[in-house]
């Protein structure tokens, strides 16, 4: 398990949108926005599903995923796994969460799950002489 530094969990916190991409069992790829997402600790991410389709088919059958985000010159891909979370506290928690986010937005918002990632390794994707070094 890698885990997040402080930075990296500030800038992930302040970027309102990250890219999610999975692939299917076969390795077709799919890469999609996602804005709500949040921080359980240094090592889990946690992003709601309210719109996936094809990601959630792809990652019920590959749950390796990679979430990049950035600001400017500065931003990093996280890789790990996922597990799907449809009842139980975290998923009831995020699920409140959603629907407050969605009547602040006056856009109705249902959550389908909590998507948990367990980040296994994290790179740097700033230009330069270290893009794409492993960071963690």
């Amino acid at each position: 398990m890698a885990k997040m530094t402080q930075r990296m969990k500030e800038l992930f916190t302040n970027v309102p949108t990250a890219v999610l991409a999975t692939a299917t069992g076969d390795g077709t790829p799919n890469a999609v926005p996602v804005g709500a997402k949040k921080i359980i600790d240094d090592e889990t991410i946690l992003i709601s599903d309210q719109f996936f389709g094809k990601t959630l088919a792809n990652m019920k059958a590959n749950p390796k995923v990679a979430l990049t985000y950035w600001e400017g010159h500065e931003g990093y891909q996280i890789k790990g796994t996922v597990t799907i979370e449809t009842s139980g506290p975290r998923f009831d928690e995020t699920a409140k969460w959603i629907e407050e986010m969605g009547n602040k937005a006056g856009f109705p918002l249902k959550s389908k799950g909590a998507v948990i990632l367990k980040i296994d390794e994290i790179y740097g994707v700033a230009p330069g002489p270290g893009a794409g070094k492993k960071l963690a």
